[in-house]
């Protein structure tokens, strides 16, 4: 009889910008044979890299971060990565559990939580989530609150758009390509998903290819076959649906 195959090692990755934290996670693992810390990450730039260079098969992280928050770490490193939440804060509870969060550690927490906590991530590593990288930049926001910033990888780099300097936006598969001060970066979103999250008073879908920020309009222009043509203020000219025509001239306050 063959002998039983070793236990898969976990690989971990623990993110908390309190150190404390961090220190505590790390003795709780220390009798866990089969369970190595890969790194430790004092803030979310330091874990999108680390996770992408390490590829760590569990995160301990923190929600409420400077700089960045976990939801959005996450959205930027993707789905394949099992994450438990360890937080101060217990209303982020519901929106963890719903992005497939294997479990949610309320500091402070004992010692039989962490272990439960630490056997369902065994149970689930290697499963992944069910959820797609807009829905955990959505749940970064409060509930109902429109986007302020669109959060984007850029190779091994984070980059971040505030709204206000966004132009406008062009649907490229199941891309945007988002276009800032006369820059153009892609980013893995629908134009759907892009439009849901920013401020209906401030971008309107003008196309199905184009969303684009009002305040960057510089005017409206005939084309040669009777419908509209948006100028934006970077010299770029946009196609306007008839719908979009509608849409723009009710937020413009057009008749």
């Amino acid at each position: 009889m063959s002998p039983a195959p070793p236990p898969h090692t976990l690989r971990v990755l623990i993110v908390d910008d309190e150190p404390l934290a961090r220190q505590l996670v790390r003795e709780r693992l220390l009798p866990h044979t089969d369970v190595e810390v890969v790194g430790e990450c004092a803030n979310g730039f330091e874990a999108v890299e680390a996770a992408l260079r390490l590829d760590p098969d569990l995160l301990f992280l923190d929600i409420q971060m400077p700089k960045m928050s976990g939801f959005e770490v996450l959205e930027l490193i993707g789905p394949r990565v099992a994450v438990i939440f360890v937080t101060a804060y217990d209303s982020y509870a519901v929106r963890a559990f719903e992005v497939h969060a294997v479990d949610y550690l309320l500091k402070p927490f004992s010692s039989d939580r962490f272990e439960a906590a630490l056997d369902r991530a065994r149970k689930r590593v290697g499963r992944g989530r069910a959820v797609s990288p807009f829905r955990l930049g959505s749940d970064a926001r409060p509930e109902g609150s429109p986007a302020e910033r669109i959060v984007i990888r850029e190779g091994g780099r984070v980059v971040f758009i505030p709204v206000e300097k966004l132009d406008w936006a062009k649907a490229e598969d199941d891309y945007v390509s988002l276009h800032t001060g006369g820059r153009e970066i892609l980013k893995q979103q629908t134009l759907v998903e892009l439009e849901s999250s920013l401020d209906a008073a401030r971008f309107v879908r003008i196309h199905r290819s184009y969303v684009i920020r009002v305040a960057a309009l510089d005017r409206l222009e005939n084309n040669a076959a009777g419908g509209w043509v948006a100028v934006m203020r970077d010299g770029s000219r946009l196609s306007v649906s008839r719908a979009g025509g509608v849409r723009l001239r009710k937020v413009l306050g057009m008749s």
